[in-house]
């Protein structure tokens, strides 16, 4: 049976613009799903019915059409603060935390005509690649509850690949887009630094972090950037805002690109890391389709940098050193946020200049290393998801490793500021998504979706549903 989540969110955009269906009567939908299906799967921490049938009813009175995203459902994630709606950053200590005013990129997504329907879930002030915390449950991939969604953006990738959204905003500091977007079988993009002038988010050193979007589309997740991209001194590339140029790549898909194919990663030099068959099945059948599809393909691998790992760490820990928790509230704090936040406050201004100074010595590196391809193909994950409550709760160290072995090719492109698409290329034997990711050059967002709109047509993964669907 026919219902309105089955539509991709251009196409319900589409239906809102020409009447077919109001804001309001989209809003609900959504609301009456998220009360239904979300207690088993944690997508979010906090829905608000009420605002957001208002602001569905202030939308159709007051906001032209014309607006990017009108009358589209959205979620704040829940390290984004909204003024008057509470905003745990995932944390006891912050919990109950209730804003007098809004983040930018929550104004933005409201300036482009969004309908916020909460907070999705997100862990303890965003730093683990799992979404786990202790103010709500656990965000859990929609085609297996055992399983993990992925962090940091774990519950709107669920909101997304459940159906309780048509799209949804996320961050990515260090793959916290593309990990979930993998874990359950999304697109999920992470825009060059400077694309999202409004993407600066919490505890962001080196220019690490940025907003951008989760879909099920190719096309979905451009139509969400040019929403949130804009004009800024710090934009790069052509500037989306202006006439929606990522979705005209996304849609036209066209292009043949020089493609390097890798497996290294920067932190092989300090930690084992063991590619799956899964991830190496999804590898080789892109290799196979972006061949079939005319592009060179060549493979690369990544030069050896011993510095790239303890710089990352120091980084990972210095910022977490801010955290506002001091005396008996660090009690509050999960293990592995209360560690980050102790070593964190023990780094002196040398070792965090140091690190950041190695960091941007390997982003010229990356992009010298990458300068003659137009794109370069890794797996988007090591692993298959994994199951909730993996990660050790009593051993940092463990717990920062398994981060790595999950997820070692995603922080690298957030050090050097590249954009990075994550593609759900195929499902396993198991039935559980596996992706692949491809890197593109400083501000060419628009060859990553060509790539991918090609993929798309070829392999149709926006036809795969969970069961919830």
């Amino acid at each position: 049976m026919f219902e309105l989540h089955h539509l991709t969110a251009q196409e319900q955009l589409d239906w809102l613009r020409r009447g077919d269906v109001s804001p309001t009567e989209l809003a609900t939908h959504y609301l009456e799903r998220i009360e239904r299906l979300d207690d088993d799967l944690g997508a979010f921490t906090t829905v608000t019915p009420d605002a957001a049938l208002e602001r569905a009813r202030f939308v159709e009175q007051h906001v032209p059409k014309s607006t990017a995203l009108w009358g589209l459902p959205l979620g704040d994630k829940d390290l984004w603060q909204r003024a008057g709606v509470r905003t745990t950053f995932g944390s006891r200590l912050t919990e109950h935390f209730v804003p007098e005013v809004s983040d930018d990129i929550v104004d933005a997504l409201d300036e482009a005509g969004g309908v916020s329907l909460g907070k999705t879930s997100a862990p303890e002030f965003g730093l683990p690649a799992y979404t786990e915390s202790r103010v709500g449950p656990p965000a859990r991939t929609p085609w297996d509850e055992s399983l993990g969604a992925g962090g940091s953006s774990g519950g709107a990738a669920v909101a997304v690949a459940a159906g309780l959204l048509p799209v949804a905003p996320g961050s990515d500091g260090g793959g916290s887009i593309r990990i979930p977007a993998a874990a359950t079988g999304l697109v999920g993009l992470k825009p060059s630094r400077g694309r999202v002038p409004t993407g600066s988010g919490f505890l962001s050193l080196g220019g690490l972090v940025t907003a951008g979007p989760l879909a099920r589309t190719v096309a979905d997740a451009a139509l969400l950037l040019d929403a949130i991209s804009g004009p800024s001194p710090w934009s790069v590339g052509p500037p989306s805002w202006d006439g929606g140029a990522l979705l005209n790549a996304a849609v036209r898909g066209e292009g043949r690109y020089q493609i390097g194919v890798m497996t290294t990663s920067p932190w092989d030099d300090a930690y084992e890391i063991t590619v799956s068959p899964e991830a190496v099945a999804a590898l080789e059948l892109a290799t196979r389709e972006l061949d079939a599809l005319g592009h060179g393909i060549e493979p690369v691998a990544l030069e050896s940098d011993p510095s790239y790992a303890p710089a990352f760490r120091t980084i990972w820990q210095a910022g977490a050193a801010n955290i506002p928790a001091e005396g008996e509230q660090l009690q509050l704090l999960e293990p592995l946020t209360r560690w980050l936040v102790a070593r964190g406050r023990e780094l002196d201004a040398r070792q965090l200049a140091t690190a950041l100074q190695e960091l941007a010595l390997f982003e010229r590196s990356v992009i010298r290393q990458f300068a003659s391809f137009d794109a370069i193909l890794t797996p988007s994950l090591a692993m298959t998801p994994r199951p909730v409550g993996w990660y050790s709760q009593d051993d940092p160290e463990l717990n920062f490793t398994q981060q790595v072995q999950y997820t070692p090719w995603t922080s690298f492109a957030n050090v050097s500021g590249l954009p990075a698409i994550t593609l759900p290329l195929c499902m396993t034997e198991s039935g559980l998504p596996m992706g692949v990711q491809l890197i593109g050059r400083p501000g060419r967002e628009d060859v990553l979706l060509a790539i991918g709109a090609q993929l798309e047509r070829r392999i149709a993964w926006q036809k795969r549903h969970p069961p919830q669907w």
